[in-house]
């Protein structure tokens, strides 16, 4: 509505205004106009705040950003939790320049995601490492896999290539790549148990547990899916994982000031402390 006033009023200013004139003055117009929609760079709110708009998981990243609410406040800066389930659309809303910022996603995900969908996406802080586990309402250890037992692992390929890495690591199974970070199934060599795999998407992991004998599930949909990570894993990544959990942001808005103090705020010690009181052993802080 408020651009076509300016339009509106554009057409009464420019009457009587020679054709090249006119032409001159819609041209600047539009390239402010454009300018300031597209911008991607931090918003000023009705109050005069700086605003983020930051995309996240549910748990624990959307609980982490409510925690740092107060501390960036204190710097004049509004922050705007935008929740959401899934591994594909905080990118591409943040891409969009629908978000300042996403926080939900490792490293390898962010760069294979954006090389595959042609963005460009940087990761400017790390906060948090969430250990893969596998879990099942089968079995209590991964000696009882029986021959041909069928396992559950995100389709995804970094997640996917991560939880076969995992199982490797307990010697279920043996990749032609010992250390290449993106595998499928198609790369086992060794499978002296014969394992059948389920590719799913990340999130509906948590709700087939009773559908397959082990499930290798991310620890943010295993703590929304009421699993305790450290309890009820039979097994986990350890803490020199390589999937640190990181902000991420566009090139074009890296440097805002805003944006600095946010990564600022996840890295502080008031994260820390949350991070370590709310979830022990299951989600490490990475800074």
């Amino acid at each position: 509505m408020q651009v076509y006033k300016i339009f509106w009023v554009l057409k009464e200013k420019i009457k009587g205004v020679s054709k090249m004139k006119k032409l001159s003055i819609v041209l600047s117009v539009v390239v402010a106009l454009s300018l300031f929609v597209f911008s991607g760079c931090s918003s000023k709110n009705s109050g005069g705040k700086t605003k983020l708009v930051v995309g996240a998981s549910p748990t624990p990243h959307a609980l982490i950003l409510k925690e740092i609410q107060p501390i960036l406040a204190e710097k004049g800066i509004e922050l705007e939790i935008k929740e959401f389930t899934d591994y594909v659309t905080p990118n591409t809303a943040l891409n969009d320049k629908q978000l300042d910022a996403n926080f939900f996603q490792h490293t390898p995900y962010m760069e294979n995601f954006a090389k595959e969908n042609n963005m460009e996406l940087v990761a400017i802080a790390k906060v948090h490492v969430e250990p893969m586990g596998a879990y099942s309402d089968k079995i209590k250890s991964a000696d009882e896999l029986k021959d041909g037992a069928l396992v559950a692992i995100p389709n995804d390929p970094t997640n996917e290539g991560r939880a076969l890495l995992l199982l490797q690591k307990q010697g279920l199974i043996k990749l032609k790549d010992e250390d290449e970070l993106i595998q499928t199934p198609k790369d086992i060599v060794e499978n002296p148990k014969n394992l059948q795999f389920k590719e799913l998407e990340a999130a509906q992991l948590p709700r087939v547990l009773q559908d397959v004998d082990l499930a290798v599930i991310n620890t943010n949909y295993a703590l929304e899916g009421d699993l305790n990570p450290a309890e009820d894993a039979i097994f986990m990544e350890d803490k020199d994982s390589p999937y640190a959990n990181v902000l991420t942001v566009r090139p074009d808005n890296q440097n805002d000031p805003a944006i600095q103090e946010l990564a600022k705020a996840l890295n502080s010690e008031t994260v820390r402390k949350f991070i370590e009181e709310n979830y022990g052993s299951s989600i490490i802080p990475a800074f």
